[in-house]
């Protein structure tokens, strides 16, 4: 959506948001993904692409119905982000509850990293963290629709801290030096580093046996910050988002960068296998490749 489209998007979205309650805007949404899927030639391509490199021991049969129902549960996200621009935090609380929460006590008083791997939920489980833990820092990806940019960014800042303290976000082109500087004055870090961003900082490691450009952040970070990383898993459980914490992972970073982003990559892997429709496959995550190889969204 660019210009007026954008504009009115925007405005439907508010409006949908007055009307309906979270459940009604949850089934309308999934309507929009049946929708979605039909017309979206070019975005099908891509996830049936993905899902065919990530699961070439499926049946063509089985790629597709988890295709369809991805689009349903996209549609469903893309609804209720209303609620993390314009819902009051009783609302993003019913919205999105919490598990875990034992293993984010148990590290307290250290440097964290909350590691979020793009589940189609990403964006309200981010708000629910920034209410719950603010002021804490994010790296954030421009969009070209400025309308939705500016409303992104907003829903992030908006939860103050106890003391009135509010949240850091960032651009990926300012770097990590003011991620760290937030890390060592005790803000957690939000961190989603799981999507192409092509070769610079990247090494090629297996994602579901595939090459892949995989960003080498999370250990650099952990180590420069000496930060534990909890990773932070937001699902659609029936009715309701649950933000899912998981204990902190030891021996992290090893020393051996590769290695560790290697573990990064098996971790979300397994996250992927428990709910596939969940995960955000219309995203050319494999579309850096190593020198020589073919493209393989052709």
């Amino acid at each position: 959506m660019d210009g007026l489209g954008g504009m009115m998007g925007v405005w439907f979205l508010r409006v949908l948001h007055a009307l309906l309650p979270s459940r009604g805007l949850a089934v309308l949404g999934e309507g929009l993904g049946v929708v979605l899927y039909r017309v979206s030639a070019a975005r099908r391509h891509i996830g049936a692409t993905n899902l065919r490199l990530c699961f070439p021991e499926w049946t063509a049969a089985q790629r597709k119905a988890v295709l369809k129902q991805h689009f349903r549960a996209l549609g469903r996200a893309t609804l209720l982000e209303s609620v993390s621009w314009w819902g009051q935090r009783a609302e993003v609380e019913r919205v999105v509850r919490f598990a875990g929460q034992e293993h984010l006590e148990a590290v307290a008083g250290r440097p964290v990293i909350l590691l979020a791997p793009h589940f189609v939920g990403l964006n309200l489980g981010g708000v629910r963290v920034t209410a719950a833990l603010a002021p804490i820092v994010s790296l954030y990806a421009t969009i070209k629709n400025p309308q939705i940019n500016a409303l992104m960014l907003q829903a992030r800042l908006r939860f103050a801290g106890q003391e009135g303290e509010v949240s850091e976000m960032y651009s990926r082109q300012d770097g990590i030096k003011p991620v760290l500087r937030a890390l060592k004055k005790g803000r957690p870090f939000y961190y989603l580093p799981d999507m192409d961003y092509g070769p610079t900082d990247a090494l090629f490691v297996p994602f579901f046996g595939v090459p892949t450009a995989t960003i080498t952040g999370l250990p650099r970070i952990a180590k420069a910050a000496n930060a534990v990383v909890v990773p932070c898993v937001t699902r659609w459980a029936g009715d309701h988002y649950v933000t899912q914490f998981y204990p902190a992972w030891t021996d992290y970073p090893s020393g051996d960068v590769a290695a560790d982003t290697r573990r990064m990559n098996a971790f979300i892997e397994d996250r992927i296998r428990a709910m596939p429709e969940q995960y955000f496959w219309l995203h050319k995550r494999f579309k850096t490749r190593p020198e020589g190889a073919a493209n393989l969204y052709d």
